[in-house]
């Protein structure tokens, strides 16, 4: 704190911020001319228009005239002409990546940030990826390398190709500085001296040599699968190929909450699965990984495997386990003590004694 202190003493000027550029200068001050405004009424339901000078934007609860969104600051609150109340913001990228037109599948916004923070993709990175489909991701991508990194994406159909470009356009308002897209096959690619790789289609093994030779050591692949049986054969393929650590598999779901007043309580529908993530990290030239210590559930790799006891622990080469957890016993009968068969077979007799000397009555019987 004393050496800050000291390299900016008291009175010295700050140093001047530079001008926002870009995407930055784009999402501040008031509303402008080709802004995207997002309007929400007071169900939640929102509704995306783009400004434009002397328009209107029309529902069944009247219409909104841009002129008044215009030189407005975010967050102001316009009426329709039939007095609907509308909150107006520049629209977050999770909700434009839900409301955008798609050629395929989205990669939703809990996935893409999971797969921008696992990944670990930063400013600057390199970052090579395979299935854009509809550019959500690639949106997610771009926005984490920002302009002086590089995103290469790579699409096998022209047509989706065609939709996540104008879609990537769309947002960043033109063509963005720091992407690549290319309409072919990933296997055919020559890239190399890539910080990470990322994987969304069908079969992410059949790639794998080209995102080794692509990435640097230490690089970061992750692949986006979408059955448990593509996210086990893509962890095999990755242990099998051998330039990769062991990988990290996991999954993400999205619960909202209802909140109003003292009802707090998880909502009825929620975003459940959607995909598997994996993540594994590069391994420099020549080098192998040490095998990872686990204990296999039975027949999880064939009837016929025998593991080894470096694989398992000393329990499958016969010596005795330091750390084995002792199984409870059932404590011994106290002498004299009647079986439990015993007891239940002369339990009629029992509660009948006891209803006659309360008084003869008749004693309740379980149904």
């Amino acid at each position: 704190m004393d050496r800050a202190l000291d390299e900016h003493p008291e009175g010295a000027a700050e140093p001047a911020i530079p001008p926002a550029t870009g995407e930055a200068a784009r999402r501040r001050g008031p509303f402008t001319k080709g802004d995207r405004v997002q309007l929400t009424d007071p169900k939640g339901r929102k509704h995306t228009v783009v400004l434009e000078p002397g328009k209107q934007f029309h529902t069944h609860r009247g219409a909104v005239a841009h002129d008044e969104l215009l030189g407005q600051p975010e967050g102001i609150v316009v009426s329709s002409t039939g007095k609907t109340p509308y909150l107006a913001l520049r629209p977050l990228l999770a909700d434009f990546v839900l409301a955008m037109p798609r050629g395929a599948a989205v990669v939703y916004p809990k996935d893409a940030a999971m797969i921008v923070g696992y990944a670990d993709i930063f400013p600057g990175a390199r970052v090579l990826e395979a299935g854009v489909g509809s550019g959500a991701l690639a949106c997610s991508l771009l926005r984490a390398v920002g302009e002086r990194g590089l995103l290469v994406s790579y699409e096998r159909r022209d047509d989706f190709a065609a939709v996540a470009q104008r879609n990537i356009e769309t947002f960043f308002g033109g063509p963005h500085p720091a992407h690549r897209l290319y309409v072919g096959d990933l296997a055919e690619s020559t890239e190399t001296d890539m910080d990470r790789v990322v994987l969304d289609m069908l079969a992410p093994w059949e790639v794998l040599p080209t995102a080794a030779a692509a990435l640097v050591a230490g690089g970061v692949l992750c692949a986006y699968v979408a059955t448990a049986t593509q996210l086990s054969r893509t962890c095999e393929a990755l242990r099998e190929h051998g330039a990769f650590a062991e990988p990290h598999a996991f999954e993400t779901m999205l619960r909202d909450w209802h909140l109003d007043g003292l009802a707090v309580r998880p909502e009825h529908r929620m975003v459940g699965h959607t995909g598997f993530l994996v993540t594994a990290r590069r391994l420099a030239d020549g080098v192998t990984a040490p095998p990872r210590r686990r204990r296999p559930a039975k027949g999880a790799h064939g009837e016929t495997d025998t593991p080894s006891a470096d694989a398992v622990g000393p329990e499958a080469s016969g010596q005795p386990a330091t750390d084995a957890v002792d199984t409870p016993t059932a404590a011994p009968r106290p002498a004299g003590a009647e079986p439990l068969d015993t007891l239940a077979a002369s339990a009629p007799a029992v509660i009948q004694a006891a209803a006659d000397s309360d008084g003869g009555g008749t004693p309740a019987t379980a149904e």
